[in-house]
């Protein structure tokens, strides 16, 4: 429960949306709603209704940018016209809650532990928060569609990154203390924010990795704009890459760092075609990592003994997060297809005690145990069905800083995807990244469609 400024800001912040709507350009008022929303709302603090979402930190944002695109701007927006094929993953959104419902409407006790059976009111409840939590998705697909959007999209996330930087050095130096003073609790564990002798900066998104994975894309961003040479307020963006980079390594996240230091390189030196290749690559390995675990492929011990060699702490960290995954795995086999539901149903208890022994760390786990095989292959396509597109669209494009951008928005994407192996990071902000990628691409198709066609009549 947070204090009255925390509630005090939730309330405010659809009347902070209307503002940005009524003052600045549809492109601009979305990113500060939610990505904003993302920066600086209370986390854990919600009003719960019945049937819809609970209104907290990542749904206010949504139903604020929805208010302001619907009512202030007077845009609908489309769910389902001109998706293409991507209209089936629409419908399947709508349908798998229900299918979920009635494959589990019967209870379940274990060691005493009682786990209700879920109704078509589970599955309706279900049905409305994904597709809010999805809608920036849509939002950034149909109002971010040039060159000049991206663009747009790319300074913000590194003004954002400037200006989080300074309260994320901060916490580093004083510990993690802004969200305390500010909302009266601290959101998560304090002592997971204690990495390598010092602290990691936490300041209003609720856990140290969120915040290392946010400094991640504004750094990216920043390098694209240095391949641009784009000057970011009039900062030199090599000044303010470099200097993101250092702020990420005060993160103390091993997987963000190398993300980090991946995205500089991949960004800086390699061509924009290998970037595609290499984000489909990615790509490719998150869609399959389920399956890689159900039959026993991929490398986790690999994994575990390299990371031995680095820090035994950090060893022991990432095998207790894959033996979590594999006795998870185990109970979602058990309902393959459609997942178990909600109310706790897809976590793993002590058959004797009814202790909760299992511990949900990344998406994808979440996801598949929650909704099953359809649910995960329908919630990641959301995410690769852009970076696909933006590798047909690049063929088509000419100039050097188009080709650049759109080379980066795809690996961040594909990013974002394997972070959501280890992490849960998947947020309506990170939504909205990847809607804008698939609106910028089926623009660049569309118009090349468009100059063929002319070229064929003529």
């Amino acid at each position: 429960m947070g204090n009255g400024l925390a509630y005090a800001v939730l309330a405010l912040w659809p009347l902070l949306a209307i503002y940005w709507y009524k003052t600045k350009n549809i492109n601009t008022a979305t990113l500060w709603t939610i990505v904003g929303g993302f920066m600086f709302l209370p986390v854990k603090t919600f009003v719960d209704f019945p049937m819809i979402p609970p209104l907290g930190k990542e749904t206010v944002p949504v139903i604020a940018a929805l208010i302001g695109c619907l009512l202030i701007k007077k845009k609908k927006i489309a769910y389902f016209s001109e998706l293409g094929n991507i209209k089936y993953l629409v419908v399947a959104l709508l349908l798998i809650p229900f299918c979920t419902a009635v494959l589990n409407s019967g209870a379940v006790n274990i060691g005493g532990r009682y786990l209700p059976g879920l109704s078509y009111y589970d599955g309706l409840s279900a049905t409305l928060n994904q597709f809010l939590l999805i809608t920036p998705f849509f939002i950034g697909r149909q109002f971010f569609k040039t060159y000049e959007h991206q663009l747009l999209m790319f300074k913000f996330l590194v003004v954002a990154g400037l200006l989080y930087s300074i309260a994320e050095l901060f916490e580093v130096r004083m510990s993690p203390q802004l969200h305390t003073w500010a909302y009266g609790y601290f959101p998560h564990s304090f002592i997971q924010q204690y990495r390598f002798g010092g602290f990691r900066p936490v300041v209003f998104m609720g856990h140290g990795l969120l915040v290392a994975f946010f400094t991640v894309v504004a750094l990216m961003s920043a390098v694209a704009l240095w391949k641009n040479k784009v000057k970011i307020k009039n900062y030199s963006p090599a000044i303010v890459s470099y200097y993101l980079f250092v702020v990420l390594v005060f993160c103390k996240s091993i997987a963000s760092i190398f993300y980090g230091m991946f995205g500089f390189f991949a960004i800086k030196f390699i061509r924009p075609k290998m970037q595609h290749k290499i984000a489909i690559l990615l790509v490719s390995l998150a869609m399959l990592y389920p399956m890689m675990s159900i039959v026993d492929v991929f490398p986790h011990q690999a994994i575990i003994n390299a990371a031995e060699s680095m820090s035994p702490e950090r060893a022991a960290s990432i095998k207790f997060r894959f033996d979590n995954e594999r006795i998870l795995l185990s109970h979602a086999r058990e309902r393959l297809f459609f997942g178990w539901g909600g109310w706790g149903r897809n976590r793993v208890y002590n058959e004797e005690t009814g202790r909760d022994i299992s511990t949900t760390d990344g998406r994808w786990i979440i996801t598949f145990g929650l909704s099953g095989l359809i649910g995960f292959l329908t919630e990641f396509s959301f995410l690769a069905i852009p970076v696909l597109l933006a590798y047909k669209a690049s063929r088509y494009l000419k100039s050097k800083s188009e080709i650049t951008l759109l080379a980066a928005h795809a690996l961040l994407i594909s990013i974002v995807m394997i972070d959501q192996l280890p992490n849960a990071s998947l947020g309506p902000w990170l939504w909205l990244l990847a809607g804008i990628l698939l609106g910028r691409s089926e623009k660049i198709i569309a118009e090349s469609k468009k100059i063929v066609t002319t070229m064929a009549r003529t």
